[in-house]
């Protein structure tokens, strides 16, 4: 008895077929359900491999009909790794229950130039969309490679997008004023800022928040104690120190991300001070560190596995919508936020000692 050959037609996949014929899985996909834009001889090629391969349609196929995409990329940079393991496990849940395909590739190059290139040797993988979480959404080099190659893709957290553009986001400027707010209703009102990376559109709709809340208080803004940070847990060190080192410190910080809040809190148990009794210490985000330092920290949740999904989501229909030959639409998803009070955050020294001393009269 003869072994089956490994081009059985239950092993061999759209993918072998688009090899053979020189074409991509999405034109295969067309030619089995009878779409009319296809060449004649494109046609006559796939119609060919399929023969030679003894090839039969299967769910993948099935899935290519139901208008989902059997490669997606996924294009990521991010200095928080707390934060992209959230993205990464909403996309891959995502794209498993999608039944697609999800490409993944660092592009760590801050480089205009860099950038390009690495978009460009990305795109010889055949991915038919890009997800584009920050800070890479905003990159203006890779959304113009994209836009080239006339790919469908879709930004995460960019807070003003292109008109023609899909966008997956929170409201940073509406959670950073809730969460100033938050502190400036416990008695706060010398509140630290750690910003983040400074060309981030989220960076700056955190810190216009920050702003507002302390405006709306009749305070001003512009003495407020700002340090820079870049997101990542040193920056948060070395944002402390200096905010801390000031003839008068402030008796909270902000920090616009979770890592760097988490740093200030280490920074404060180093110098002595008690969290929240000495200083009171928030962030944003909600990710792993919010719940893994002590005290647990006061932040804002941002859904990053659910914005994951949406992305995908939204990419998906807008791949559907190209291949039905209807012009692609922009369209924005912008999820909910949620203040989460935690053990971080309490009123300032002074006022408990106010609220002790009127209790003993």
């Amino acid at each position: 008895m003869s072994r089956p050959s490994r081009r059985s037609r239950g092993s061999v996949t759209i993918e072998d077929v688009a090899r053979i014929a020189g074409v991509s899985a999405m034109t295969v996909s067309r030619v089995i359900n009878g779409e009319k834009n296809v060449r004649d001889s494109t046609r006559a090629s796939v119609q060919e491999a399929i023969g030679k391969l003894n090839y039969s349609p299967n769910s993948a196929a099935r899935s290519l009909a139901a208008g989902q995409a059997t490669h997606i990329g996924l294009l990521y940079a991010n200095p928080s790794a707390a934060y992209l393991s959230q993205f990464l496990v909403g996309a891959l849940e995502g794209a498993r229950r999608a039944g697609c395909h999800l490409v993944i590739e660092a592009c760590e190059s801050e480089g205009a130039d860099e950038q390009a290139e690495a978009t460009r040797r990305f795109l010889t993988t055949n991915v038919e969309g890009v997800i584009l979480p920050p800070p890479l959404s905003e990159s203006q080099a890779i959304l113009a490679e994209l836009a080239a190659a006339q790919i469908s893709v879709v930004t995460v957290a960019m807070g003003r997008p292109r008109a023609d553009a899909l966008n997956v986001r929170i409201d940073d400027f509406a959670a950073a004023e809730e969460m100033t707010l938050h502190l400036l209703e416990l008695g706060h009102r010398r509140i630290g800022l750690i910003k983040g990376y400074p060309t981030h559109i989220a960076s700056i709709e955190r810190a216009r928040g920050f702003r507002a809340a302390l405006e709306s208080k009749g305070i001003d803004a512009d003495a407020a104690p700002i340090e820079q940070g870049y997101f990542t847990f040193r920056s948060g060190l070395i944002a402390t120190e200096r905010l801390l080192a000031r003839p008068e410190p402030p008796t909270a910080i902000f920090a616009c991300n979770d890592d760097m809040a988490a740093a200030a809190v280490s920074v404060a148990h180093r110098k002595g001070l008690a969290v929240p009794e000495d200083i009171s210490i928030v962030g944003f985000d909600d990710t792993a560190p919010a719940t893994t330092v002590w005290p647990e920290l006061t932040t804002v949740r941002q859904p990053i596995s659910a914005m994951a999904e949406a992305a995908l989501d939204l990419l998906l229909s807008d791949l559907r919508a190209r291949r039905s030959g209807e012009r692609p639409a922009s369209a924005e998803r912008v999820l909910q936020h949620q203040l989460v009070i935690r053990e971080s955050s309490a009123p300032p020294a002074s006022a408990r000692a106010r609220t002790v001393r009127r209790a003993g009269r």
